[in-house]
């Protein structure tokens, strides 16, 4: 569409004059055809911020998959419903006496579903542990995961593929988003696989061969697996890596359950710090009446979400989703709980969510649905709303960063897009603001749903375009 016809036909929706375009811009359109994709699989929404009504509506009711653009949806709920200064605490208490660096009974650690808890962090409360005087444990390590009550989870359910960090499971007490870094240092003949710290009772295994082959992703060929034996887990490594790959690489993998790398985490890094424990790990409610020996807190919200939505963080979203459950009703079951809240906050924006299908917030799902409509409502509130910035502060900057890093490579638009894209089998989406030349900023959104929808990067990078040069 011309530029000028563009801006007439803005100032004509203004004026109430005419409604939105159901004709979905040329671009967009001839993207579409050399894709094979039908329009009754694509679903479009594009509105200026401070229109009265969008400019171009294509299927915006119908409920569709939006993958990871769901994510959009978690991250509105929770700034309304969590505030912009929400964080996590994971504390570390005890009634037991402390004499001369013995704790004479057990520790308790009090999780609140930190997303963002690290090896890092864990070392620095652990540190902290120290710093108190406690040098020996003498009863057992108490771990409170109540705050979560959450439905049985099969990690291979989703894909069949239950190492992968990205279906690992929401839990009260994840550490390093229950994935384990593995650095791979290329050999002769094979590969040296070591992680730091490597968790207690679990070994590394490597059976990695080299191939001939370029090194495009030197992961590319391998594989992992776990083999439970009497002296604990074993993570093998297996597969061919290129020969042409020579330099180390890092390759994460989700081996253990959240709580067994917790309790391995625990017990090498407060090894490595001198630190004994005479008991065991075992569930259980923090005591009352317990001294305060050390406390971690997390990053404030908006931080969390700018790592969930720039890297598409499936597990930051579980976790964000459970907290949404446990917050607004405290005992439920924490998925379920957190999809009432998520529907309850919308519909407080005025946003209508018939179409609002939520099974665990990140959009790694099958049944997941939302229609262009809301998602769109949702964009317009967000933009009216007082946390404004921080939301499109998490969202990736098309062509500088995040997921949407290589879009729009070379173009002038590259830099004057916050989208956020989702990517699953048969499913393409996108979501966002964009800053045109005209000055004023636009709300789009496009949903595809088609065995093709692959091959639909064309057509997403020509909705952008031409929203851009409007």
């Amino acid at each position: 569409m011309p530029a000028p016809f563009a801006r007439f036909l803005f100032l004509c929706l203004l004026s109430g004059f005419v409604r939105a375009e159901t004709v979905l811009p040329a671009p967009v359109q001839e993207a579409l055809n050399r894709a094979s994709i039908p329009r009754d699989a694509v679903a479009v929404w594009i509105q200026d911020l401070e229109a009265p009504r969008p400019i171009v509506t294509h299927r915006v009711d119908a409920a569709m998959n939006p993958a990871s653009v769901m994510k959009l949806v978690t991250s509105q709920a929770a700034l309304e419903l969590l505030g912009p200064t929400y964080v996590w605490r994971t504390r570390i208490t005890s009634t037991a006496p402390l004499r001369r660096g013995v704790l004479d009974g057990d520790l308790a650690i009090t999780a609140s579903g930190d997303p963002r808890l690290s090896r890092e962090r864990l070392w620095l409360l652990l540190r902290d542990l120290r710093m108190a005087g406690v040098s020996r444990i003498a009863g057992d390590v108490i771990t409170d995961r109540s705050v979560f009550s959450l439905p049985p989870y099969d990690p291979g359910a989703f894909d069949q593929r239950p190492l992968r960090p990205y279906n690992a499971p929401a839990d009260a007490l994840s550490v390093d988003y229950s994935a384990l870094r593995l650095r791979i240092s290329p050999t002769t003949d094979g590969a040296i696989v070591r992680s730091e710290p490597l968790p207690a009772g679990l070994s590394l295994v490597s059976r990695i061969r080299r191939n001939a082959g370029p090194c495009a992703d030197p992961s590319a060929g391998l594989s992992a697996g776990v083999e439970i034996a009497d002296a604990g887990t074993r993570l093998v490594l297996d597969g061919f890596l290129p020969q042409d790959c020579t330099a180390p690489f890092d390759w994460n993998v989700a081996p253990l359950t959240p709580a067994r790398l917790f309790e391995g985490l625990f017990r090498s890094l407060w090894a490595e710090m001198g630190g004994t424990l005479d008991g065991r790990f075992r569930d259980g409610p923090t005591p009352d009446g317990g001294a305060v020996l050390a406390e971690s807190v997390s990053p404030a919200l908006p931080e969390v979400l700018r790592d969930m939505n720039k890297w598409s963080n499936n597990v930051i979203a579980r976790q964000l989703f459970a907290t949404l459950g446990a917050v607004t009703e405290p005992g439920a079951d924490s998925l379920a709980a957190g999809a009432r809240a998520c529907r309850t906050a919308l519909q407080a924006a005025g946003i209508d969510t018939r179409t609002l299908v939520m099974e665990n917030g990140s959009g790694l799902s099958r049944s997941e649905r939302a229609s262009a409509a809301l998602l769109g409502q949702l964009l317009i509130r967000a933009w009216h709303s007082p946390t404004m910035p921080e939301l499109i502060a998490s969202l990736p900057i098309a062509g500088r960063d995040g997921t949407a890093r290589r879009r729009l490579a070379g173009s002038t638009t590259a830099g004057f897009a916050h989208v956020k894209t989702g990517t699953l089998d048969d499913v393409r989406s996108l979501a966002g603001y964009v800053l045109a030349r005209n000055g004023r900023r636009y709300g789009v959104v496009l949903l595809i749903n088609h065995p093709n929808a692959s091959a639909a990067r064309g057509a997403q990078d020509a909705l952008l375009e031409w929203v851009a040069n409007l």
